[in-house]
């Protein structure tokens, strides 16, 4: 799929959303906007509003060698090198998990449960972080770790990750949205490397069962990264070494914040027993599924 002459914007997404529905690409309409975009250094107003503007050849090339590849299952973000999050850009890359809009529920219920302990306290609500520890565990992009980081300006963080690619990627997101000085990366299993005492540890850890490969959508199975994604074969395991390792690093009153797959609340709820936590809650996400787990610490 090359164009021989520098085709119109209209005729370049026309012939884009017919790739893409024929390969069943899901959201293919947007896929193709979003890669056209990426292409020309455009937004989507520009796009809309001249329809008959010519695409250089270059970039015409550019953009279907994209509109192929996506056709063959690599995800956007990739393509793109970007996604949102928390309002926040994030560089992804094949090495990270792609942010998702359901991990935003992870900050919002880690910023509530604080929020509701300086009330309890009859401390002031505005929480800058001042004199907080939080740990990230399994950062990946590391875009819960710097969100946090915006969210509390003064806090410090520890963000671990086994995977020294994935920090790498981290680091330089700190970097680019100016947290680097209060994010400290660390090559770790969970919280081997952690020695601080925490206020809050937060986790999105993997949690694909091995079990679910074949139903997992092509995007995710064959270009995401298999160490991010599988938790075990159920892909609850890694859950009791890191709800064991948090009861030990957390402050009494401390906070633990995680995020859940689809089924694994059961297994999970049963590893937070009372003699050690207290205040146990669920949040849904937006589709109805028990998205995060919150415990403090006795």
């Amino acid at each position: 799929m090359k164009p021989q002459t520098a085709p119109a914007v209209r005729v370049a997404l026309r012939e884009a959303f017919g790739v893409l529905r024929s390969a069943g690409v899901p959201s293919h309409t947007l896929a193709a906007e979003i890669l056209l975009t990426h292409t020309v250094g455009r937004d989507r107003t520009w796009v809309y509003a001249h329809p008959e503007e010519q695409i250089s050849t270059e970039d015409a090339d550019r953009y279907f060698a994209l509109i192929a590849r996506r056709a063959n299952g690599e995800p956007t973000q990739q393509l793109t090198g970007k996604q949102e999050f928390w309002g926040l850009e994030i560089e992804v890359t094949p090495e990270v998990l792609i942010p998702r809009p359901e991990t935003e529920h992870v900050i919002e219920v880690a910023l509530d449960r604080l929020a509701a302990r300086e009330l309890r306290a009859g401390r002031k609500q505005t929480l800058t972080g001042d004199g907080l520890e939080i740990a990230d565990i399994g950062t990946g992009s590391g875009c819960i770790a710097i969100a946090m980081a915006k969210e509390l300006p003064v806090a410090t963080i520890n963000a671990t990750d086994i995977s020294s690619a994935a920090l790498a990627i981290a680091q330089h997101n700190a970097i680019r949205h100016n947290v680097a000085d209060r994010v400290r990366f660390l090559k770790s299993n969970l919280l081997d490397e952690v020695t601080a005492q925490c206020d809050v540890i937060v986790s999105n850890p993997p949690y694909v069962g091995r079990r679910e490969t074949e139903t997992l959508a092509r995007e995710v199975r064959d270009h995401e990264p298999e160490i991010a994604l599988y938790g075990g074969e159920e892909g609850y395991e890694l859950y009791a070494g890191l709800i064991s390792q948090a009861a030990a690093h957390l402050k009494p009153n401390g906070i633990l914040v995680l995020e859940l797959g689809h089924s694994s609340l059961p297994a999970v709820r049963s590893l937070l027993g009372s003699s050690t936590w207290k205040n146990v809650g669920i949040t849904n996400d937006l589709a109805g599924i028990p998205r995060v787990l919150a415990a403090e610490r006795l």
